[in-house]
């Protein structure tokens, strides 16, 4: 398999207007909406990295910030921290942005595991990533500890 350029899987940012029909009776975006964009915006990355379909293997923490109401524009920046075998770490950024007044607001942070598949639903090996600038390096350390303590947990 080929290596791919980091600069492709980092940095990428999708951006949705927050409507009426997103939003609980009080004007604010609901969780649930949030976590299914940051989940669409990380399958995007992972697709693309991989090459072939991929599923969310996991979510890790998702802390909510702030709140999100109704019109502002929501940006999600994702980017690649690390693949294994056939895994892949992929962080989201969500700020909202107060369109009118330009206002940024960090709303929200998460890290999903995505694994890649064949056709009939096996796991297949991803390309290795090679993290190439100071901050790639450190995010590709920082869920390197993330790996260990996950399988600490899981595997006492």
């Amino acid at each position: 398999m080929s290596s791919c350029n980091t600069s492709d899987f980092c940095g990428t940012v999708i951006s949705h207007v927050m409507m009426p029909y997103h939003a609980n009776p009080a004007g604010n975006v609901n969780g649930g909406v949030i976590m299914q964009l940051i989940d669409d915006a990380a399958f995007v990355i992972a697709t693309r990295y991989a090459r072939s379909n991929v599923v969310t293997a996991s979510i890790e923490r998702v802390d909510f910030h702030r709140p999100v109401h109704v019109g502002d524009l929501l940006h999600l920046k994702g980017c690649l921290n690390m693949t294994h075998r056939s895994s892949m770490e992929i962080g989201v950024r969500v700020e909202a942005e107060d369109m009118r007044n330009g206002e940024v607001r960090h709303i929200a942070s998460a890290y999903l595991n995505f694994v890649a598949l064949n056709t009939k639903g096996e796991s297949i090996p991803v390309p290795p990533y090679k993290p190439t600038d100071i901050d790639t390096q450190r995010r590709h350390q920082e869920a390197v500890r993330r790996r260990e303590d996950r399988r600490k947990h899981l595997f006492p």
